[in-house]
């Protein structure tokens, strides 16, 4: 293995411990209700809920894809709004009408926040068509799901450069979301699902980034008290 990708490598190994890994197997849990956050657990939870994986060739010396990922989940939500009304002094009403519209948008689709580099530039733009890379939504029923909407971040503002750190000039960011129901008017995430993955495939090969669920009646997160 070359000096310069045994060091690209040890690099990729440190982003991914510093964001967690595309196949992580901390658990994270889906169910809905209050959380008992504060402003510090913020970094904690974006960990919990971000995944990386590393598309790399060994044999052509070259990184296909990097891409870092945020599920953006209820538990994920309630971390950020606490954070983000701590930073901008929200009053208490404030605060209560900004969680409860960003917990309702958690109703209407699955969001990801996404941050990918690697390859040619020109080929990571995820809105085009002839783009280098589809998305899908996965779950280890053998759901996949195509996206509703892909929103380009064109120019992040200091919000995502501070609440998502993984993004930077280097990469090219994006909010991706996918419905909660298909066509068939089923969950595209089952009840059941054991993991759900991001997965990435085009012509270089496939990488996912891969979220193990925590059985809903184990779940601690829930909490008594209300924002």
């Amino acid at each position: 293995m070359s000096r310069v990708l045994s060091v690209f490598l040890a690099l990729s190994a440190a982003a991914s411990l510093a964001t967690g890994t595309g196949c992580s197997t901390t658990q994270v849990t889906l169910a809905e209700g209050p959380r008992e956050y504060v402003a510090t657990d913020y970094e904690n939870v974006l960990k919990e809920w971000t995944r990386t994986e590393h598309l790399v060739s060994i044999s052509e010396l070259e990184n296909f894809l990097t891409a870092t990922a945020t599920f953006e989940s209820w538990d994920f939500r309630w971390a950020y709004v606490v954070r983000y009304a701590d930073d901008y002094r929200l009053t208490v009403e404030q605060r209560k009408k900004l969680l409860e519209r960003t917990l309702e948008e958690t109703r209407q689709h699955h969001q990801f926040f996404v941050a990918i580099t690697g390859g040619e530039r020109k080929y990571n733009d995820l809105t085009k068509p002839d783009g280098g890379w589809i998305v899908r939504l996965t779950d280890s029923s053998g759901n996949e799901t195509a996206p509703e909407s892909i929103e380009a971040v064109r120019r992040p503002n200091a919000l995502e450069r501070t609440y998502y750190p993984y993004n930077s000039v280097f990469r090219r960011a994006f909010r991706i979301r996918f419905p909660r129901v298909n066509a068939q008017g089923k969950p595209t995430l089952s009840p059941n699902a054991e993991w759900f993955g991001l997965r990435f495939a085009g012509a270089r090969g496939n990488s996912e980034l891969t979220w193990v669920v925590q059985p809903r009646n184990t779940s601690s997160r829930t909490a008594s008290a209300l924002p």
